[in-house]
């Protein structure tokens, strides 16, 4: 299945819309930091790899704009941890702290 991610930078999240319901990967951004809060994936549209694939989306972005990254999310901290090849993404100071 493809999956269709956006960034909407209005509403400071990442979304893709599936059979009228929408996930999101909200985050907040300052200069140079992208600081992950929360993924979200309506019931209707679980077990499908939308949030891994939304999450890969998000990382892609991070790494293409070349931004830190501040994974607060706990989604987001699992997928790094079974994906290491993003971890060069983590902002220093929040690894330490985790």
């Amino acid at each position: 299945m493809e999956i269709e991610v956006k960034d909407n930078p209005a509403k400071n999240r990442f979304e893709t819309t599936l059979e009228g319901h929408t996930a999101i990967i909200e985050y907040k951004l300052k200069p140079g930091v992208m600081t992950v809060l929360h993924t979200e994936v309506p019931k209707a549209l679980e077990g499908r790899g939308i949030a891994g694939a939304m999450t890969r989306y998000a990382l892609e972005h991070i790494a293409a704009n070349k931004l830190e990254l501040v994974p607060l999310c706990p989604y987001m901290r699992s997928y790094l941890k079974k994906h290491p090849e993003y971890q060069y993404l983590v902002r220093q100071e929040s690894a330490k702290s985790e």
